[in-house]
């Protein structure tokens, strides 16, 4: 489950089933906070989720500069490429 394909539908299911978020407005380019409504607790879950997806620790500085689907999928390709 490496290419960017494969991750943003990992993503994508995620945000779905865990956030509530409409299949139609998960975009790559789609802003996480002012387009799909979630907060920073949402965001926690969302680093918490991607941990236990990917079985890497998430480095919460590097995900704090995440603003769209995008940089998840960026910060995703980053750790599993370690």
């Amino acid at each position: 489950m490496s290419s960017r394909e494969d991750l943003f539908k990992k993503l994508s299911e995620i945000l779905v089933e865990e956030f509530e978020i409409e299949e139609d407005s998960i975009k790559p380019d789609a802003n996480l906070y002012d387009e799909l409504d979630l907060d920073s607790i949402d965001a926690v879950d969302l680093v918490v989720k991607l941990r236990e997806m990917t079985g890497k620790k998430i480095d919460p500085e590097a995900f704090k500069q995440v603003r769209t689907v995008n940089d998840v999928i960026d910060e995703m390709e980053k750790l599993l490429s370690k």
